[in-house]
């Protein structure tokens, strides 16, 4: 099977019982925690995911361990459910699903701004406020100081991108004039 498939049905699936359940924003907490200790620590991905030489027991136990609190009841029946299934390979990206299907559900949108120089707080307000205008999402923005873009900034949300960097012009100009000569030549 798929792992797409495999990672979407799981994820929609643990979005449907945490709703129904009401325990929506502890598990996705304790999900993007989990999903960070598996990114960070490769073995513990490798560890979870060996159904021969790691039990299911030790599985739970490693997981809580990450975790590094106690785990949501909700959490605890999802995770059983995958090393009942034998879906604990795919658990990394089923998390990543989750996390992502919880926040667009709740109307929370990722952003990243990427400038080449700190950014101003109105830059930043101000793109939080277009989102908010033209999704009705908030936006959470991450920010990211690049000085190879020169000025200007770069901002990207879900599939859109605005590039308003002085090295993305300079390249545009640089295509054009190449171009320009081309047809001289």
């Amino acid at each position: 099977m798929d792992t797409g498939i495999i990672s979407s049905r799981y994820s929609t699936a643990l979005l449907k019982f945490v709703k129904e359940r009401g325990s929506g924003p502890e598990v996705c907490s304790q999900v993007s925690a989990l999903e960070a200790a598996l990114i960070e620590v490769p073995d513990l991905e490798r560890m979870i995911s060996d159904d021969i030489a790691v039990d299911d027991k030790k599985k739970m136990s490693l997981l809580e361990a990450a975790l590094g609190e106690p785990m949501e009841k909700d959490l605890r029946k999802f995770l059983l459910l995958l090393l009942k299934n034998g879906r604990m390979p795919y658990a990394r990206l089923i998390f990543h699903h989750f996390v992502d299907a919880f926040n667009r559900d709740s109307g929370i949108r990722f952003a990243h701004l990427i400038s080449a120089t700190p950014p101003d707080e109105s830059l930043i307000r101000a793109l939080e406020d277009l989102v908010r205008e033209k999704t009705g999402c908030e936006a959470i923005i991450d920010t990211i100081v690049d000085p190879s873009l020169i000025g200007g900034f770069i901002f990207d949300i879900d599939d859109y991108m605005i590039d308003a960097s002085v090295s993305r012009q300079l390249e545009l100009i640089k295509r054009q004039f190449i171009e320009r000569n081309r047809r001289i030549v």
